[in-house]
């Protein structure tokens, strides 16, 4: 084995475990793998970035133009409507449908296009017939990736192995070479899913959808368990305060979905409501934060707001403690290392880039260069110096807090009844602090001793607590202001059904397919601001969020339960980064230019089916035609192409081109022929076809194809057998992602709105992907002998 053998196997190796483990974005991974390369001298320069002017790649983008143009043209809407108008209302037809549907577009388009397109549609077929969703959006997602095995751009990995026939001196696959198979797998496909799948797919309960055909949505995402209503008591902290103001949502978790004002129930109210005396609010919270705010509101007051000094009583201090250069708590935050527990301090503060941070500390992630201003006894703080992770302790004078005193931040001494419900209940049962923006410094006991508050410390009767904290949230939680407020117990304080009305309602929607959201969080988003919708909930991998949701990072494939105004939600349905699960509510198509964008595909295809063009060129000149004949605007064009897809492919084609070049894709092939050729061609076949199937559970398709090309050519020389069956049968394993729901977007998109679990997906995509391998096995040889011509 030679060491240039050696090198690309070490970056093969690599190449896979960051692939299948995701720890760097692939087109990160995709960039590394074109500068390593070359650097390694295993390619040139040239080779390196050669990808990006492939014959393929180029191809592949084009395509998704292409697709993007049928998209907004309402291709797919027109014969949906058409199609599912002779489907009637049962299952075994509905599914037939939805699939056939979804395949013939996935022919010529992108397969995450259709099925986000067809999934509104899909969710309205089902409300309107009584259908569970759960029964026919894996039929569509599964639909749409059966149809991209028809064509020779119905799916990336078909373009790729065509497009490398012709670079080593082979015919390439044409337009319809792949028809023949890939409707014969389409056709086994659809009825495997219909007759048997869809019995193996979760099923909701049709009972349950409303009178009105609308979802279910309060029993799905169990909405009746965090209702509650409280009423605001004259002398009230909140009386006068905007909703906004009142930090119910941003400090206290708490939603205001509804206000009963002098009998009178308005619901989704804005922001910029003014609460009253006497409001009744209908509110979707956490019972945990609402038992925190209970306990608070029995604490009596000892103190109006002290001095800095209290900081010093008791034989405590104050210090700053920086991190140090290495430190492990680098991108770590205190929530994460139990800094209280671990060290027995508290922290004040944290001075970041020259600017003091002294809100939502429990979650900041911590920086090197940071300094932490912490509190404690004088002990414990000396303790500090043998922290390897941390810089040596610099006290505090006294007065030197008083005059650096953080502004908006106050203390307050309290003590605990002894009628209190706090009596005998631990810190971390009480979960003071946990809900609000508010600290308990210190404990000090009736004897006068004082100690830092552990999770574990219970409180006792007549103990007064220092508390530090924000200036308005100290007052709300004390100054009556939530005390006596709440007026029924969880889950039976509002109905959930007076949520909705003629002119406010729920809808479910999605980040769409082509967004820039994920990744950020409904904050960073300032999503209700913006949008003047409330999110209720979260349908994430087959469990439903509540709590907590301002600060979750979207992820692709979330469903978000949105409340608010029908004309916000019917708006929202026309920004390009969701998708609203509803047809009605979705941007018109320019459906008056879907005959152009027929006649400009159509010229695309006549000319590559009579070989009068190259595909390549073909597409590049159909996609351009797309946007000037105004079917698709320049900035749709840039948000349908997946850039993700492209760049991972760019960057993958020179590893397969080191894989030849070196000779490390014949020594693989070779342990191919050596374990399976004495069997014959047809055992190679199987054992490639497999080990692509498994791939593609975990390998990005693109990626995966790309590392197997150069060890079918090998394999089929080595055994001097032709390569088109080999060929064929990777791109079709490699697209046939039906075992998981991350091995592919349309998996992805339907996992919310459809109620999927991971094992749903196993239930049906293993027994699929089995039939489809056995079809492949009986129909490649026969179409695409494996005898050499």
């Amino acid at each position: 084995m030679t060491p240039e053998i050696v090198t690309v196997l070490i970056i093969l190796a690599a190449v896979i475990v960051l692939l299948v483990t995701e720890w760097t974005p692939l087109e990160v991974l995709a960039l590394l793998v074109m500068g390593i390369l070359p650097v390694a001298g295993i390619v040139t320069p040239k080779e390196a970035l050669a990808g990006f002017s492939n014959p393929a790649v180029v191809t592949i983008w084009a395509v998704f133009m292409l697709s993007a143009g049928l998209t907004r043209t309402g291709i797919a809407n027109i014969l949906g409507r058409q199609l599912l108008k002779i489907a009637g209302s049962a299952q075994s037809m509905l599914v037939i449908v939805i699939m056939t549907i979804s395949g013939v577009l996935s022919a010529f388009m992108n397969n995450v296009a259709v099925a986000a397109l067809m999934l509104p549609v899909v969710m309205d077929i089902a409300r309107k017939t009584n259908r569970s969703p759960s029964v026919l959006l894996m039929p569509l997602a599964f639909g749409s990736l059966l149809g991209g095995l028809t064509t020779m751009i119905g799916t990336p990995p078909n373009i790729l192995v065509s497009e490398a026939l012709g670079e080593n001196g082979l015919e390439p696959f044409g337009l319809f070479d792949f028809s023949p198979t890939g409707l014969l797998v389409m056709v086994c496909g659809i009825a495997f899913v219909t007759f048997v799948g869809t019995r193996l797919l979760p099923q909701r309960d049709p009972t349950r959808e409303t009178a009105d055909t609308r979802r279910d949505y309060r029993s799905q995402y169990r909405l009746q368990e965090s209702l509650f209503q409280i009423r605001i008591p004259e002398g009230s902290a909140l009386v006068g305060k905007t909703l906004a103001k009142s930090k119910l949502g941003s400090a206290f978790g708490l939603t205001v979905v509804g206000v009963t004002r002098s009998g009178q129930t308005f619901l989704a109210p804005a922001i910029t409501e003014t609460i009253r005396v006497d409001d009744l609010l209908t509110v979707k919270g956490n019972a945990e934060q609402i038992e925190e705010m209970n306990y608070w509101g029995q604490l009596l007051t000892e103190t109006d707001a002290i001095g800095t000094r209290a900081l010093f009583d008791h034989g405590m201090q104050v210090a700053r403690v920086g991190l140090a250069p290495d430190s492990a708590f680098e991108k770590q935050s205190l929530a994460a290392l139990g800094f209280r527990n671990r060290f027995g301090l508290n922290v004040l503060a944290i001075e970041h880039d020259g600017r003091q941070i002294d809100t939502d500390l429990k979650t900041h992630p911590l920086g090197i260069g940071d300094t932490l201003v912490v509190h404690g006894p004088s002990e414990k703080i000396a303790a500090l110096k043998g922290e390897a992770d941390l810089l040596p302790p610099e006290p505090i004078a006294m007065v030197d807090m008083d005059r650096a005193s953080l502004p908006g931040r106050f203390l307050r001494q309290l003590r605990v009844p002894e009628s209190s419900k706090l009596a005998g209940a631990t810190l971390s049962e009480s979960r003071l602090g946990d809900a609000v923006d508010v600290q308990i410094l210190c404990i000090a006991d009736r004897d006068g001793s004082a100690r830092i508050p552990m999770s574990d410390d219970r409180f006792n009767a007549g103990d007064r607590l220092l508390v530090w904290g924000a200036e308005d949230m100290v007052s709300i939680l004390l100054m009556q202001g939530l005390k006596g407020m709440f007026v029924k117990d969880s889950g039976r304080g509002a109905d959930a059904a007076m949520l909705e009305d003629s002119q406010v309602g729920m809808v479910e929607v999605m980040l769409s397919p082509h967004s820039v959201l994920s990744g950020k969080t409904l904050s960073e988003m300032n999503f209700r601001e913006k949008y003047g919708l409330t999110v209720l909930a979260i349908w994430r991998k087959g469990r439903a969020y509540r709590d907590d949701l301002r600060d979750m990072a979207l992820q692709f494939g979330d469903a978000l339960l949105l409340y608010g105004p029908w004309n916000r939600i019917n708006l929202l349905g026309r920004e390009p980064d969701f998708l609203v699960l509803t047809e009605t509510a979705q941007e018109a198509p320019r459906e008056k230019k879907a005959k152009l964008a027929l006649a400009i595909m159509a010229a695309v295809l006549i000319p590559v089916i009579l070989n009068w063009l190259p595909i390549y060129i073909a597409v590049v000149i159909g996609a351009a035609l797309m946007v000037l004949t105004g079917c698709l605007t320049m900035e749709e064009a840039y948000r349908y192409i997946e850039w993700k897809a492209v760049f991972l492919i760019a960057g993958m084609l020179p590893l397969g081109t080191a894989l030849d070049k070196t000779g490390a894709a014949r020594m693989l092939a070779e342990t191919v022929v050596n374990a399976l050729g004495p069997l014959g061609p047809h055992a190679v076949l199987f054992g490639l076809l497999v080990i692509t199937f498994v791939g593609t559970s975990i390998i990005p398709t693109a990626a995966l194809v790309v590392l197997m090309v150069p060890i079918a050519l090998e394999t089929a020389a080595g055994l001097g057998i032709s390569p088109y069956a080999l060929m064929m049968g990777i791109a079709m394993a490699a697209s046939s992602s039906f075992t998981s729901p991350i091995s592919h977007p349309a998996n992805v998109l339907v996992m919310g709105p459809g109620g999927y679990r991971f094992i749903d997906y196993i239930k049906v995509g293993l027994p699929l992907t089995i039939i489809v391998l056995i079809v492949l096995m009986v129909a490649l040889p026969i179409f695409w002998p494996l005898a050499a011509s």
